[in-house]
């Protein structure tokens, strides 16, 4: 069994494992030569099933194994975005899977070029669950000096059948689909509407988590409204001239007819484009706090697309932005909707 890559995103990847970390802290990863999956299955909250291109995050791959050329490894989040973050500077970066002590492990192995004159600091592991090891050799022309660090992240290897019973969840077709605006915008205003409940939840009756619940809905005329409700207050936001992208019927069962029939098609029927009808909302009930840590993918960019299955779930497709390909990485966000 053997994995090699060379890394020529390190911020993207850097980026995506913080925001994956704040969901939960172990992810299975799948690794071919074809793409890269990352999965969070937390207790409760919200699933991830991230699909990502190799070129997105990786210059070079390698993977074989018995198992058609697939390995399924369990990885600790903090570990591996804490040795991600010592690479940002790096001339170079490869990760691979080796063994120590018979224990398997993830090495990160960093090239740093600097000058003779200055001295570089890299972040040593601070727990016991990453090894760091540093070179410094190979003074040459200029006065410049290569810095060699490898850190290695403890890993599970997964066999087939521990994973093969592990699936998205399956959803029924949404009720509305809409563009979302940046996501660290949603995230400023949601936060700050969490804050209020939780300050207001000592004069009032009922749970913390039930206090922290935000209601988000969107029509098919461009309209979203994130709102959260107490005893003693309601604030609302609300966005208009937001996009609800058409339907591909190459992706929906009985192409042009199957549109037709489409709910979200029925939606585009009934409400408007000024928000202000009470027909034609799609909604969900969701944690706030969780809401906070999902919004923390906007930090990578590219553009959303929420669709709203009414009072069930809530997805987001994430598209990553890749400058390398037109084959684009998503990421897949399962959220549940609370009962009224």
């Amino acid at each position: 069994m053997r994995f090699k890559a060379s890394i020529q995103n390190i911020t993207t990847f850097t980026k995506l494992t913080a925001s994956l970390n704040s969901l939960g802290p172990l992810a299975w990863v799948k690794l071919s030569e074809e793409q890269v999956c990352f999965t969070i299955i937390p207790e409760q909250g919200t699933q991830v099933w991230a699909v990502l291109s190799i070129d997105s995050i990786f210059e070079t791959i390698s993977v074989q194994s018995a198992a058609n050329n697939v390995i399924n490894l369990e990885v600790p989040l903090t570990s591996l975005n804490r040795a991600l973050k010592s690479a940002l500077n790096a001339t170079s970066a490869q990760i691979r899977l080796t063994k120590k002590d018979n224990m398997p492990m993830l090495a990160l192995t960093i090239v740093t070029t600097t000058s003779s004159n200055t001295y570089s600091a890299f972040p040593a592991a601070t727990n016991n669950d990453a090894g760091f090891d540093a070179s410094f050799d190979n003074e040459f022309g200029g006065g410049n000096r290569e810095t060699i660090v490898t850190q290695e992240i403890p890993v599970r290897v997964l066999a087939p059948d521990t994973v093969a019973s592990l699936h998205e969840p399956s959803t029924r077709e949404p009720d509305v689909h809409i563009m979302l605006p940046p996501l660290m915008q949603l995230k400023s205003i949601s936060d700050r509407f969490t804050k209020l409940a939780l300050a207001d939840t000592k004069n009032g009756s009922g749970s913390t988590a039930s206090r922290t619940r935000l209601e988000i809905a969107a029509n098919m005329h461009g309209c979203l409204k994130m709102s959260i409700k107490t005893d003693a207050m309601r604030i609302s936001s609300v966005w208009t001239d937001l996009n609800n992208p058409d339907l591909d019927p190459n992706q929906v069962v009985g192409g042009e007819s199957g549109i037709a029939d489409h709910p979200s098609t029925r939606m585009r029927l009934v409400g408007s484009a000024d928000g202000r009808s009470e027909e034609g909302w799609a909604s969900v009930r969701i944690d706030g706090r969780d809401w906070g840590k999902v919004m923390s993918v906007g930090r990578l960019g590219g553009r959303v697309i929420a669709c709203f299955c009414h009072e069930h779930a809530l997805i987001l497709y994430v598209y990553l932005p890749n400058e390398h390909n037109e084959e684009e990485s998503v990421l897949t966000y399962y959220v549940s909707s609370y009962s009224a």
